[in-house]
């Protein structure tokens, strides 16, 4: 199993970061990997999406349910996703938006930490390397 863990600063509002993230339908328009997207099931906490994978001739989706959480008190925002289905064995992340000074400044700290894995030793050679050049972008 792969583990990534990424953390930037970043002059957006935790708002606008978990917008970002969550706007799942609009992939395509700004992720170069991504050749398509949609969401499948909304509920008061988050949704199941469905993600296709296109990248030097390989092409695969997955299934993600998200859950969303934000905190009133501190306007820090989490997106928890785990697998569905695809091609993977194991997938499973978190985002979290943490406000950084005051909110005048709109700025957070924006963490990714995805875990990953593939049973299929072809599989993992094949699409292996493609979703760890999209993990580390």
């Amino acid at each position: 199993m792969k583990t990534v863990h990424k953390s930037v600063l970043i002059w957006y509002s935790t708002a606008q970061m978990f917008d970002l993230v969550t706007d799942v339908v609009h992939y395509p328009q700004f992720l170069p990997w991504c050749d398509h997207a949609r969401v499948l099931a909304l509920t008061e906490t988050g949704m199941s999406a469905e993600v296709g994978i296109a990248i030097g001739g390989v092409k695969q989706s997955f299934t993600t349910q998200n859950e969303h959480h934000i905190d009133e008190v501190t306007q820090a925002r989490h997106v928890i996703l785990t697998l569905v289905n695809g091609p993977f064995s194991n997938l499973d992340g978190r985002w979290d938006f943490i406000p950084v000074g005051d909110a005048s400044q709109g700025a957070c700290r924006t963490e990714l930490r995805l875990n990953y894995g593939f049973d299929n030793p072809m599989l993992a050679k094949l699409v292996g390397p493609v979703f760890d050049k999209i993990a580390a972008s």
